[in-house]
This record gives C-alpha cells, structure tokens and sequence, in this order.
C-alpha cells in the first residue's frame, strides 16, 4: 500500500524508511534506521526526483504509481547516482519507457557504469542554470560537485521555490510517520544525528560546501528538500547555519570532550580526574568516550561539535594505541580543523604516543596544542599528577580566552 505525503499541492513525497539498516555504508550505526527521500512533481508534465535504495523498492514503486494515478511519467532528475539513490532507475526505465533521464555529464558516465541498459536516446544533459518546464513548475539545475560525489547537482523549483538538495542537508533516521521538520523536536531528536551525518558523510568537503552556500544564497528557498531526514520548511536559517559552521571547520560549541583509551584503567583514570577537576574549574557538559568501544563516526561527531579535544593514550607496541591512532586517522581524512587539543600519554617503559600523537597533530590545520603533555608511567602517581593539573590550568585558561 503507498504511503506518501505532500509538499504542496503539486509536489509529493514518495520515499520511504529502513528500519532494519543496521550500517549505512556498511560503515556507520543506524540504530534509528535510515530515510530514502524521493519526490514527484505533477504537472502538465509530472517528474520524480531521484529513486530510492533497493530496500524499499517495493514502497517506492508503490508511491510512484499511487501518485500517477495512471498517468506516465515524464521525466527522471537524477540529482546523485550513489547507489542508495539511483536503485531504482532501472525499474522506472523499463515500466515508463518514455521516461527521459535528466542529469549532468558526469550522470551519465556513473550510470553507465552501474547499468548495462542502453538508455542514450533517453538521457537529456543539462549544465548549470539550465531550465526544463513542467507547465507551471520549472526546474533550474545548479552543479555542486563533491558534496560529497563529483556528478552531484541540485534542482530549485521557482513557482513553489523548492530546493532538492541531494544527499547535503540529510541525516540518519528513520522517518516515523512526520516528515517535516517543524514536526519533530529537532534539536533533541536529530540534532546529533544530522552533525553525525555531516562530519562523517560531508565533512571532508568543507571547501565545495561553502561554495554552494554562496551559489544557494541567490535563491529565495521555502522548503529544503535532502534525499535522507526531515524536509525543512521552518527555520532554514537554523540549518544553513549549520552548514555554514561546519564546513568552515569552526567548533560548534565552546566545550571539551574527552577522547581515551585504556588497556587496564590508568589512563581512563587519569581521564577521570582531568574531568572532575574542569568540572569543579566550573566547565559544563564534559563529555567523555572510551575510543575501544565508541564508534568512530559518534568520536567525529563531537570533535566536529566541541572546541576542545583531549586526547589520552597509551604507548602500544611503540606506537599510538590502534583505536586513538584510528581516531587520528579519520580527523585527518575528514579535514579537521581549528581545535584546541590537550594530551595524556601514559607508557610502563617508554611512553611515546604522546610524542607520536603530536607528530599527528601538526598535519592538521589550525590545531593548537596546550602545554604540558601530561605523562603517565603505568599509573598516575606524584608527579605525573601534576602535570595534569596543569593541564587542567591550562584547559581553563583557553576556554575562558
């Protein structure tokens, strides 16, 4: 049975949800599920706006059909061709074999590399500001490679001045019924999810995300439309700041969160008393996470949320600890930037990984270390323990600059 819901009188939800996704992209936890957001634009000419995941293929179908309500369908806008997306292009081609395809030349070559259909005579390539009519609605094609594939677009209709936005402006989570954002209590239920999405998803591009929020800027928008979470048609402002913070790379929060590992508990413990003691200096809403048994995509999260970082360490095989030194490795891949860091090595022979976690650091852009590193040999005893106090101090003094 379908399940759809309107935008506005002409233009139709007609995604759905998997809720038995456990990783997206095999990769990141979706406990809540995930949405795959499509829509339909009924005119004199009717149009979907990408597909959906082979996982609601069947609700997707349905929704298409319902929406008809018998008539073809015109065209296909392919605004991403990322697999998640562009499932069901295949289907719609061969039921609606008067379909055009509408996308950019790099479309075209990724589709063809997914599909073995002989589709050319069908394909209509546009480039930026390119218009197609649909009677009263026009859509006007704007290019946004690299957020976060290079084919990806977005597509702004003007009569009703919806923006469908690709995967930028997305998030993890199922969608329960609501759909929009001002039905839901965002920044309770979502918020955290959506930073999660961007730094792990969007992150790296902070550079091509900036470019189009200046391109976007032109538009008078009244409904933001993403391929995964909430449509938004309340508070754009709220989200594009968002945006707008992240892929400067500025912390979202003036805040410390603590990232530790610990084979036997010395180094959570000094972890421990760090926190207690920027607790009594009057800090609020420390946040602490064992990196052995946090996801790395939630460690992302809150370094792209809090301005300052401690990480605290062991030596191991002379190394960094392999779960820290893979934090590293993804604050590196993700473009991080302009953090505040506090380090706590610990090592029963040859404590090292500070050092070496420092060497890390530099590749890093606009990161400012805070002196002293505090560290630990096997445990924390007189003088390892003043040295963290210090970086207690130290800590305090940053967040009050």
């Amino acid at each position: 049975m379908y399940c759809t819901r309107k935008l506005t009188e002409q233009a139709v939800w007609v995604g759905g949800s998997d809720r038995r996704l456990s990783l997206f992209e095999n990769l990141f936890p979706v406990p809540r599920g995930v949405s795959y957001n499509s829509y339909m634009i009924v005119d004199e000419k009717t149009a979907v706006l990408d597909t959906a995941d082979s996982a609601i293929s069947r609700q997707f179908l349905e929704n298409v059909l319902h929406t008809l309500n018998g008539r073809d369908l015109d065209y296909l806008v392919i605004n991403h061709m990322e697999p998640d997306h562009c499932a069901n292009i295949e289907a719609l081609a061969l039921r609606f074999p008067k379909m055009k395809l509408v996308g950019n030349a790099k479309t075209f070559t990724f589709l063809r590399q997914f599909y073995d259909l002989t589709l050319d005579d069908r394909m209509i390539t546009v480039k930026e500001g390119d218009t197609l009519s649909l009677g009263s609605h026009t859509l006007h094609f704007y290019m946004t490679p690299m957020i976060h594939w290079p084919e990806v677009m977005m597509t702004y209709e003007s009569s009703e001045k919806l923006l469908f936005t690709a995967d930028a402006f997305g998030t993890f989570g199922a969608l329960n019924g609501v759909l929009f954002n001002d039905e839901v209590d965002f920044d309770r239920d979502w918020l955290d999810d959506t930073r999660r999405y961007y730094g792990n998803i969007v992150g790296k591009y902070g550079i091509q995300v900036q470019a189009a929020l200046k391109k976007l800027s032109a538009l008078d928008i009244r409904m933001i439309c993403p391929l995964h979470g909430p449509v938004w048609r309340s508070s754009l402002d709220y989200l594009l700041g968002k945006y707008d913070l992240w892929s400067r790379y500025e912390p979202e929060q003036k805040a410390v969160t603590i990232f530790y590992a610990s084979m036997y508990g010395d180094t959570e413990n000094a972890a421990d008393i760090l926190a207690a003691g920027l607790a009594e200096g009057g800090v609020k809403g420390i946040t602490m996470y064992d990196v052995s048994s946090t996801h790395i995509s939630h460690l992302i999260a809150e370094a792209f949320r809090c301005s300052h970082l401690v990480l605290a360490a062991p030596t191991y095989n002379n190394g960094i600890y392999p779960a820290m030194a893979n934090l590293l490795h993804d604050m590196k891949a993700l473009m991080l930037q302009n953090r505040t860091v506090a380090l706590v090595e610990n090592g029963s022979w040859a404590p090292v990984s500070g050092k070496l976690i420092r060497a890390e650091l530099e590749g890093l852009k606009g990161f400012q270390l805070l002196e002293p590193v505090a560290s630990l040999k096997s445990a924390l005893k007189g003088d390892s323990l003043e040295q963290l106090n210090q970086l207690k101090d130290s800590l305090l003094a940053s967040l009050k600059g």
